[in-house]
């Protein structure tokens, strides 16, 4: 008698897998899908960035048309960084949370510069509870019953629990320094692709790294958070070249002359 490949695959699973620890394997799968199904909405958040986000454009940098934002689409903006506030990151996937936090921290940086606007610079606002230029230390967020800043989501919890130096060139601080504002929400189906992009955009562009003669200029990214990319100048530029294309990359390997870092904080805007 023939027995088909699905009743000894099923064979097989008994034999590796109790009865028992298939059923609780089953509706841990449940409830990870249950999960999932109740993700966070994004949808005002890219209707925001189609709206407003300029791309494609002549120096590479994609800018905001903060000037255009009508006082309705301002208004819904903030109430999606409210909704946002009634989430629990905590209950998602990792894939889920790191897009959350991501979507979010762009979000709300777009909501800051709006709240100020017209201005130079994101360093040019000054907020209460930021101890320097800018407003990244200023409590502006309440998740989950914790007060949080921009700061906190970038180094209290997207770099520290996921260790994935990628994060860097998918937040953006409103200037043209950094990496680009990415046209497309995060989600947990786009992530690795999404960070993957933003990598290789960055450091294809001469914001992130460039040649001038003989001397390697650096976005000053590498140099703030340096450790995240290597203990040495050798393993950071080892890690950058991972990024670029294969010349750049060949050259940034055997590259041990002086780097200098340098940023642009003018604003990203249109």
């Amino acid at each position: 008698m023939r027995v088909s490949k699905v009743a000894l695959a099923f064979g097989l699973a008994l034999a590796l897998f109790p009865l028992g620890a298939l059923a609780a394997e089953a509706a841990k799968s449940a409830a990870e899908a249950a999960v999932e199904a109740v993700k966070p909405d994004f949808m005002p958040w890219q209707n925001f960035l189609t709206r407003y986000l300029r791309t494609g454009t002549r120096d590479g940098v994609n800018r905001v048309r903060y000037a255009a934002v009508t006082p309705a689409d301002k208004a819904a903006l903030n109430a999606f960084l409210k909704s946002m506030q009634a989430e629990k990151p905590s209950v998602l996937g990792a894939d889920a949370q790191r897009a959350f936090w991501i979507n979010l921290y762009n979000a709300q940086t777009v909501a800051v510069v709006l709240n100020a606007f017209p201005l130079k610079s994101i360093r040019d606002i000054k907020m209460p509870g930021s101890k320097s230029q800018g407003p990244w230390d200023a409590t502006l967020l309440k998740m989950e019953g914790k007060d949080l800043s921009l700061n906190d989501i970038e180094n209290g919890i997207l770099r520290t629990q996921w260790k994935d130096n990628r994060i860097h060139f998918a937040l953006n601080c409103a200037s043209i320094g950094c990496p680009n504002l990415s046209p497309r929400a995060f989600t947990a189906a786009n992530l690795e692709a999404q960070l993957e992009k933003g990598a290789k955009d960055y450091l294809r562009s001469t914001r992130g790294a460039a040649f001038e003669g003989e001397v390697l200029k650096l976005s000053s990214i590498f140099d703030w958070y340096k450790g995240d990319f290597g203990k040495t100048d050798k393993e950071m530029l080892e890690a950058l070249s991972r990024f670029t294309g294969p010349e750049m990359g060949k050259r940034l390997k055997e590259y041990s002359g002086k780097i200098e870092y340098r940023y642009d904080w003018n604003l990203n805007g249109d």
